[in-house]
């Protein structure tokens, strides 16, 4: 008995010790949104580096529990990106 207890145990902490994946930034684009879904949301907080400008990011977090900010990890003297648009065929 004590031994498939003992086995319960390591097994749980093993389970309990998987690598966790960090939140990167995507450097591509200056502004980020960071999304707060808290308890009654239940998937914690995020951040979404998708966006151009701040009046894009603002636009897609009205109404939400959101906030805008530029992306630390965008370098500052880089050009935008360009929008690619696909043609459907």
């Amino acid at each position: 008995m004590r031994r498939s207890f003992g086995l319960i145990i390591t097994l749980g902490a093993l389970l309990m010790a998987a690598p966790l994946h960090a939140q990167t930034f995507d450097p591509r684009y200056p502004v980020c949104m960071h999304v707060y879904s808290g308890s009654s949301g239940g998937g914690g907080e995020w951040y979404d580096c998708s966006f151009i400008s701040l009046l894009q990011c603002r636009a897609t977090a009205a109404g939400r529990a959101a906030t805008c900010d530029l992306n630390p990890y965008y370098p500052v003297n880089a050009p935008p990106p360009r929008w690619r648009h696909r043609r459907s065929g």
